[in-house]
């Protein structure tokens, strides 16, 4: 990055730091990037090096011994030679509030000393670019402290004694005084040239070569026009003869635009007075007008900010809308997934009532048959042995005995047959999503008698029936969910036997245990009565990372093809429409050496249904 602040010399700097040290690392590092750098360890010190010399700017430490940064701000601030100049200030950094109390004593800018030293260096190029006016980043004409200039017009003939004179005497002041001989001697634009505008120019209104009334007439339309870079239109003096100074003449000067007239024959010091008087009026309102800038641009700085904290917070609403839509959408996809699960499960349950219902419908036919000529058989086989000599101990005798022993045998298992097929029948009801009032223990034994097969004779089942029989609610409640949570139960702890080398048979001793009771709780979010079903294992338990997600629809622990992840889910969805709670939790300490899971499925017991649903019940019983 370039800066164009000044060809003829290197932007100077003044820099007030009471540390040796970093005095030495801020100094190297700003000479160089081509900065010429004053320095000195105290405000005070940096306020009398003012006297001398005013630097293009100011780079201050906030810590400085006796008057602190700013204080030295404030006190350059008070002064129109200095209140221009911008002021960089230093700090450590980290202490709340410092960098307010720092620009609002006349900083123009902070850094931190710990910030970047390229940062540095373009925050000074900065603040000089602001200083150096509104000339497109180029310095103005009118520095920050300079002398005033003086344009004097006339001075030949008669008048070039007076007017050598008073230009001696303005520049005994420490003014820039130029002299020309009448308005040609000047080109019409470098009147109101940037680098060279005079502060005030006296005329010569009475000249023997040119027309003084015409040209303060021009002088003044283009002061209406033009606008002389950091400053304002320059202040007009006419100078005249004593006869011209009265009559009619000063009023044809002051409407041509002159600001104040005199003769020439007035004292050297009271005419020097007048014309410092406008002068330092021009300088006092080019400060004035200096500052009325520098607040338009603090304003724009603060719209800008204003403006950019605006959309900062537009763009954090718009983030906050964003993340709530994106957590509605999410929400939106997980109850989707559990209707697809739901959708899934309800196709799955409906096929396979069918087609258990139309199983135990085919089996039951022959089975009838093979009842009915079971008992036939069984008839005639004791017809035969009454009819037998009960002495004869021959091959005869004990091959009928074998016979009616194993006819026996066969009704048994037709029996078993047939209470399977009943269960089946009673597991496989159409109306299973109706709410009707179901004979819990009934309903607990069926789902048992069905998973018989997966006990086996290494899992014993403990019954601890405490709540009433009678529960008003769908039957799928314990056809399903009861089933889902005693049968991974079962699974579990068929896998962690098998794991540990057991193997189910007759011989085999009884290691797991499934735990199955109903109760009556009063809810404590409530207030009010619960039935409340209970399944307690002693299996391997199940473990934190997978309890977060056991709910979840096609989650599953099991291989592949061995489940689907539904049933969980699908359990956790029954016992939402009855508005109720499922829970896991660990067994009590001490407990079946603190292994297992415990899940616990609570429902509202609402007494009145149940007798509303009563006698319904017994009708259909009848």
């Amino acid at each position: 990055m370039t800066h164009a602040l000044s060809d003829a010399a290197p932007p100077t700097l003044l820099l007030v730091e009471d540390s040796d040290t970093q005095a030495l690392r801020i100094r190297r590092m700003l000479e160089g990037h081509g900065f010429a750098v004053t320095r000195v360890a105290s405000g005070e010190a940096a306020l009398d090096t003012l006297d001398a010399r005013i630097p293009d700017l100011v780079v201050a430490d906030y810590h400085l011994p006796g008057m602190n940064g700013g204080q030295m701000a404030r006190q350059l601030r008070m002064s129109a030679a200095t209140r221009m100049i911008p002021v960089l200030m230093l700090t450590e950094g980290g202490e709340p509030g410092l960098e307010r109390e720092g620009l609002e004593s006349g900083a123009d800018a902070y850094v931190p000393k710990s910030a970047e030293p390229d940062l540095i260096v373009f925050r000074i190029r900065a603040l000089l670019r602001e200083g150096a006016g509104t000339g497109g980043g180029q310095r103005d004409a009118s520095p920050l402290f300079r002398r005033a200039r003086i344009l004097i017009v006339g001075g030949e003939g008669a008048r070039e004694r007076t007017v050598a004179g008073l230009a001696a005497l303005m520049r005994s002041d420490g003014h820039e005084v130029t002299v020309i001989g009448h308005p040609g001697a000047m080109e019409r634009g470098d009147w109101f040239d940037a680098a060279r505008a005079p502060d005030c120019v006296v005329v010569d209104l009475v000249s023997d070569r040119f027309d003084g009334i015409a040209f303060c007439q021009e002088l003044d339309d283009l002061r209406q026009d033009v606008v002389v870079a950091g400053g304002g239109a320059p202040r007009i003096l006419g100078l005249s003869g004593a006869r011209a100074a009265r009559g009619v003449f000063p009023a044809r000067a002051f409407e041509a635009g002159v600001d104040d007239m005199v003769s020439d024959e007035i004292e050297p010091d009271v005419l020097a007075l007048r014309i410092r008087a406008l002068v330092r009026r021009k300088l006092l309102q080019d400060d004035a007008r200096r500052i009325d800038l520098d607040r338009q641009a603090r304003e724009i700085a603060v719209e800008a900010a204003r403006a950019e904290a605006a959309a900062i917070a537009s763009k954090a609403s718009l983030a906050e809308a964003l993340e709530q839509a994106n957590a509605e959408l999410a929400d939106a996809n997980r109850r989707l997934i559990e209707t697809q699960g739901k959708l899934v499960q309800t196709a799955k349950m409906a096929s396979l009532g069918e087609l258990v219902a139309g199983i135990a419908h085919e089996i039951n036919n022959p089975l009838a048959f093979i009842l009915a000529h079971k008992e036939t058989v069984a008839r005639l086989l004791a017809q035969v042995i009454a009819g037998e000599d009960p002495h004869d101990g021959g091959p005869r005798h004990a091959a009928l005995m074998k016979c009616r022993d194993r006819v026996e045998s066969m009704s048994l298992g037709l029996r078993r047959i047939q209470n399977l097929v009943l269960n089946l029948r009673k597991f496989s009801r159409l109306d299973e999503g109706l709410f009707q009032l179901i004979d819990v223990p009934e309903a607990l034994e069926t789902v048992l008698a069905l998973l018989t097969q997966k006990f086996g004779n290494l899992i014993v089942v403990e019954r601890d029936y405490r709540a009433p029989e009678r529960l008003y609610c769908q039957s799928a409640l314990l056809n399903q969910v009861m089933m889902n949570i005693i049968s991974n139960a079962a699974d579990a702890i068929q896998s962690m036997l098998e794991e540990a080398g057991h193997e189910d048979g007759p011989a085999g001793p009884a290691r797991g245990l499934i735990r199955i009771g109903t109760a009556l709780r009063v809810s404590p979010a409530t207030g009010e009565q619960c039935y409340v079903f209970t399944v307690t294992d002693n299996g391997p338990g199940i473990p934190p990372e997978v309890k977060e997600r056991i709910f979840e629809p096609f989650f599953t622990t099991k291989p592949v093809g061995a489940g689907t992840g539904l049933g969980l889910a699908i359990a956790y969805s029954v016992v939402q429409a009855h508005h109720g709670t499922i829970t896991i939790a660990d067994p009590v300490p001490g407990g079946e050496g603190g292994r297992g899971s415990v899940f616990t499925v609570s429902v509202p017991w609402q007494p009145h249904l149940e007798a509303m649903a009563e006698p319904a019940s017994l009708e259909a019983r009848a």
